[in-house]
């Protein structure tokens, strides 16, 4: 059942994210004066439908996508010097611009998209990709400011009775002969939270770590609350090898794939994790973090969909960095939502769907603004192009040059939705057959 409510989860948040997106298209369109003729959810059977004013609303049958039909997307033969095709893409682009200009109405011509601005047109074009950012944006919020994210805390959950040799076994215990850690010496107790060390009140797990590793073989004062009260201890650290962490507290390694260690005060104590809340400034830092990370994922993809195929046709398994489509990202959902693992409780399951749906959102933000017709990043491009011709001819003080022949890219926009369909089926063969899992 849980499985079932987290997959129902991310159809639900992507269809209002593929709404929203198009709303995002659809709203200054109509502020400008563009007639939209269709707001849709989905492709394919129309499911239900209702007109309002001169705009139908729907919802289809295939959930992978949306669109608004905004009349007058190409400009007419006559606008743009009534090019005769000469070649098969030359008819494609002329049945384009005459199926586009058999829907402007008559005496509207005004109101046809083509007809607008190049910022008018960038602020049509964009709101569907600034949508699914700000969705992310909102996510991303509610995760950091309202759950948090898991951590250190200064309360110990462990206190090491002994001291174990770095290169001992991992199910190594303590045995005759070794040394009692600092920490047990001293009297510290699991459950204990460390107010103040050698004088510094302590505010995080990170400030009483740095300050430990940096204490020699020395008596410090500490001061913890247990059950409720202060209680004052003295603790000597010992010197040790301990590993190096990374900023992402993984051990680092050498050339020779040894652990990187360094002589360090050392006490013996373990942190217990918790949620921490997040300030506000970390939701637009973490966002542009996130974002970055996919643009530079999206820059890569055509090298990812080659291993995605070797790896789906060769009988190897996927890389945990592979990219998913639609089925693995529902998978995904309901491995969280019905995962049992120790220490995964429903708060922890939300933070990782949230998280999970506002990289789905940065993902549509980043994928749309790809400079290659269908997409919205086609669009524009095709707008800054027509806006660049506009301003060299007035510094040049030539005659305004008439709209860019947009219709010349269909051929292009064809091809590139073909491309984009036959991806789209292999991320769900592979979601299908040789899945990647998450642990």
């Amino acid at each position: 059942m849980a499985y079932l409510v987290g997959v129902l989860v991310v159809v639900v948040v992507l269809l209002a994210s593929i709404g929203l997106h198009e709303v995002g298209h659809m709203v200054p369109a109509k502020r400008f004066g563009v007639r939209v003729s269709q707001y849709m959810v989905g492709f394919g059977p129309t499911l239900w439908s209702r007109t309002k004013g001169e705009t139908e609303y729907g919802l289809k049958a295939i959930p992978l996508g949306g669109y608004v039909r905004l009349i007058g997307m190409y400009p007419p033969a006559e606008a743009v010097g009534d090019p005769q095709p000469r070649t098969a893409f030359g008819r494609l682009a002329a049945d384009a611009r005459a199926a586009s200009a058999e829907e402007i109405l008559p005496g509207q011509d005004h109101r046809a998209f083509y007809r607008l601005s190049t910022p008018k047109k960038l602020v049509v074009m964009l709101g569907g990709p600034v949508m699914n950012l700000l969705i992310a944006v909102v996510l991303m919020a509610v995760m950091l400011l309202g759950f948090g994210t898991p951590g250190s805390s200064t309360t110990l959950s462990v206190v090491a009775e002994c001291v174990i040799p770095l290169d001992a076994p991992a199910d190594r215990t303590c045995a005759e002969g070794d040394k009692t850690s600092p920490g047990a010496a001293a009297g510290l107790l699991p459950g204990d939270t460390v107010v103040e060390y050698d004088g510094t009140a302590i505010e995080s797990w990170d400030q009483l770590a740095a300050l430990i590793r940096q204490t020699g073989e020395q008596a410090v004062p500490v001061v913890v609350r247990r059950d409720g009260e202060l209680v004052d201890l003295s603790v000597t650290p010992m010197v040790a090898d301990r590993p190096v962490l990374d900023d992402q507290d993984q051990y680092t390694y050498d050339a020779a794939g040894d652990i990187v260690t360094a002589s360090v005060g050392y006490v013996g104590i373990t942190p217990t994790d918790e949620l921490q809340r997040q300030s506000v400034l970390d939701v637009p830092a973490t966002v542009v973090d996130r974002t970055w990370q996919t643009a530079t994922v999206v820059a890569t993809l055509p090298a990812k969909v080659v291993d995605l195929a070797r790896s789906t046709f060769g009988g190897a398994e996927r890389d945990e960095t592979s990219i998913v489509g639609i089925v693995g990202i529902g998978r995904f959902a309901g491995e969280i939502a019905s995962y049992d693992g120790a220490g995964i409780d429903t708060q922890l399951k939300i933070i990782s769907l949230l998280d999970m749906l506002a990289s789905l959102n940065i993902a549509l933000f980043v994928f749309n603004l790809i400079p290659l017709p269908p997409l919205d990043g086609g669009h524009v491009a095709a707008a800054l192009w027509e806006g660049a011709r506009r301003q060299v001819a007035r510094r040049r003080g030539l005659p305004r040059p008439g709209p860019f022949d947009t219709a010349r890219l269909v051929p292009l926009a064809y091809t590139v939705f073909v491309l984009l369909g036959g991806v789209g089926l292999l991320l769900v063969y592979a979601d299908l057959v040789n899945p990647v899992t998450i642990g």
